[in-house]
């Protein structure tokens, strides 16, 4: 793959080291050739001086006699040429010392010496000193190139070593069964991934938790679905055992009831599942609470009266807040539904939208039995019910509610109903869409 972390490693690595060792190459190719520069004009230099010392000797075996590397040629004190290692270059004298010239369409490199009597001049071109550090370019080269060579090799080894507690990492997470979420070993591992392990761990262990929790969520599910449903098959088997029609009449009524119940339980479940943190869907807009909770009340209103019980809508600060208009329709229903399962005929259940600086409220208030203030922190956990409780449910209404008003920033509080009751107020952040003006209703 292209982005591979080992071949992008590598590549840069490799890569700079080959400029490196260019730019290197460059500069000690420059270098050595100054250098041999220097080292030849030194020559020209010794060898003048070697002709003052010892004369001028003409047989083949002269050490002047350079074989191509040199051209020597030597003037008297009358300006005559006495001497020259090659008749064909009748090369132009030069004042005493180093000189550089082009001559003839090739550049030379001189050097003249003046003394006793005898003018010496020693020569080579530049094409000649080119050649002869050409023969040692590659030595200089070799070095180089068998140090890259052994850099790569280095390079590889370690960018391969640097990263197999990656690839260590990366194959105990492959061998980890999908039940198996235990956190992995972090000790052992360089700092760079350390944080990549614990941000791993910290995963499973949510993970670990999703999976229990629904796991457990399943099972009491299941639980609960198991005693409606036998019981709607008992219902059933009565009515088909019923010798009059009142008794199929009442079989019947049972049964109607028992698959209410089943409905009420299997849409709460739903409920639950659909407002998750996790995968709820539903697009935050603006929401008029007012506007819920006279909604909510109309929708309630015929199971009231059945029940016996006055339900209306007390204060009602009209406001406008950012959430999910769904999810808090089915918080308010809970609510008003569970008051309403509760309460005795004769009660009354009222709801109301406080607006403060710091929270909106929303409230749900009744005179019923109300819950002990000991179980209140209870009463929140799926399918728990009140010891005793006579009144048939699912035990999931509040948590649905908790799990609602949580997604949206808020928290649920129970107090009690002055002169019996409970009252239920869910605090939500301050309105983010700006206010209504106030609604003046009266209880009713």
């Amino acid at each position: 793959m292209n982005n591979a972390i080992r071949r992008q490693l590598l590549a840069w690595q490799i890569g700079a080291l080959l400029i490196t060792a260019a730019l290197v190459s460059l500069v000690t190719y420059a270098l050595a050739w100054n250098a041999f520069n220097r080292v030849r004009d030194f020559t020209l230099e010794q060898v003048a001086y070697t002709v003052v010392r010892h004369g001028v000797v003409t047989d083949s075996e002269d050490a002047l006699e350079d074989r191509g590397q040199f051209l020597s040629q030597i003037w008297d004190a009358d300006g005559e040429l006495i001497f020259t290692s090659d008749p064909d270059i009748d090369l132009p004298q030069q004042p005493n010392g180093l000189h550089v010239l082009n001559w003839r369409g090739s550049e030379w490199h001189t050097y003249t010496l003046r003394e006793r009597g005898l003018t010496i001049q020693v020569a080579n071109t530049t094409a000649n000193r080119q050649a002869m550090f050409a023969r040692i370019v590659p030595w200089l080269i070799l070095p180089m190139g068998l140090l890259i060579a052994l850099l790569a090799a280095g390079i590889w080894f370690a960018v391969g070593r640097a990263l197999r507690p990656l690839t260590a990492l990366r194959d105990e997470i492959g061998q980890r069964e999908p039940d198996k979420l235990l956190p992995l070993a972090t000790h052992d591992l360089p700092e760079e991934l350390r944080p990549l392990a614990e941000a791993l761990n910290e995963l499973l262990g949510r993970l670990d938790a999703t999976f229990r929790l629904q796991r457990q969520f399943i099972a009491d599910a299941a639980h609960e679905l198991r005693t409606p449903l036998a019981a709607v098959r008992l219902q059933a088997q009565l009515v088909q055992q019923a010798s009059s029609p009142a008794e199929r009449e009442a079989g019947l009524a049972q049964l109607m009831a028992g698959v209410d119940r089943a409905a009420h339980l299997v849409q709460q479940l739903l409920d639950l599942a659909r407002h998750d943190p996790r995968t709820n869907t539903e697009p935050v807009a603006a929401v008029d609470l007012c506007a819920l909770a006279r909604a909510t009340v109309t929708d309630f209103s015929a199971m009231a009266e059945a029940a016996g019980i006055d339900l209306g809508l007390g204060l009602c600060e009209a406001t406008v807040i950012q959430g999910r208009a769904r999810a808090l329709r089915v918080l308010l229903n809970n609510l008003v539904d569970n008051a309403l399962r509760h309460c005795p005929p004769g009660s009354r259940v009222d709801v109301e939208v406080q607006r403060h600086a710091e929270a909106t409220s929303l409230i749900v208030r009744d005179n019923g039995p109300g819950i002990p203030s000991v179980e209140h922190a209870r009463v929140f956990d799926r399918f728990y019910r009140l010891p005793g409780t006579a009144t048939p449910g699912s035990g999931l209404g509040l948590a649905i509610v908790r799990e609602i008003a949580q997604h949206h920033g808020g928290r649920v509080l129970l107090a009690d109903t002055p002169g019996g009751g409970l009252t239920v107020r869910v605090e939500l952040p301050p309105a983010a869409a700006g206010t209504m003006p106030l609604d003046n209703t009266q209880p009713t």
